[in-house]
């Protein structure tokens, strides 16, 4: 049998161990927006987000600033 691993990470996690420092309402905004990644919902009042996509989208963010800064460096 495969062994099937993914690694989720709670709204509290969001800050403590990827470094995002946005309030709980701003992150269901930009998830609205499409903006980041959709929470999965485990129970009535429990969400998490797959640690993966949201280092994905930390990924993201850091190449587009690296694309501007080489953009804004450029002649």
């Amino acid at each position: 049998m495969a062994q099937y691993q993914k690694q989720v990470v709670s709204k509290k996690e969001l800050k403590t161990v990827c470094g995002i420092p946005y309030s709980g309402q701003h992150i269901a905004r930009l998830e609205a927006a499409g903006a980041f990644p959709k929470r999965i919902r485990l129970g009535q009042n429990r969400v998490v987000w797959l640690l993966s996509e949201v280092e994905a989208w930390l990924d993201a963010r850091i190449a587009l600033r690296d694309a501007q800064t080489t953009a804004d460096t450029s002649f």
